[in-house]
């Protein structure tokens, strides 16, 4: 069995379409109208009542049960251009998690919870710019050196 992809559930098509492609710059790889697929994995659906019968009114937004998440290696770059875009309902300000990754989250068009975290790569990095050894940053992110310097590799 292959995992394939997730699909959530959207109002509008072509405003999600977009949203995905303006703030992430998500790459369509398949269009079927009401529904397409990023070339990431994530699909969105309009009708998604019709496409898994149920009643309109058990499609629910802002669920909260579920987050889709991103990683940005310009963070800072990337918050200043989702404060430019419109109508983006925010769980919050830029929290840093006990691990040092600093995280933004908020919510699509459709009520979806999104997290877009600062890459975990740049995250070592900040810490070694500091003057961190590689041990003070494994035991500040608790995570092994072995495992840091996959992230630094990748």
């Amino acid at each position: 069995m292959n995992y394939t992809s997730v699909v959530l559930s959207v109002a509008d098509i072509n405003a999600a379409r977009k949203f995905y492609e303006d703030l992430f710059g998500l790459e369509l790889d398949q269009n079927y109208g009401i529904n397409i697929s990023f070339t990431c994995g994530l699909s969105l659906q309009q009708d998604f009542d019709w496409l898994i019968k149920l009643p309109k009114d058990r499609i629910l937004n802002y669920a909260n049960n579920m987050e889709l998440c991103f990683e940005e290696k310009d963070f800072d770059g990337f918050l200043k251009k989702l404060k430019k875009y419109p109508g983006i309902v925010f769980l919050g300000d830029v929290i840093e998690h006990g691990w040092g990754q600093r995280v933004i989250r908020f919510y699509d068009l459709d009520g979806h919870l999104i997290e877009v975290g600062e890459d975990m790569e740049m995250v070592v990095q900040r810490f070694l710019d500091t003057g961190m050894t590689m041990e003070e940053v494994s035991a500040r992110m608790d995570v092994s050196v072995k495992d840091l310097l996959k992230l630094l590799h990748r």
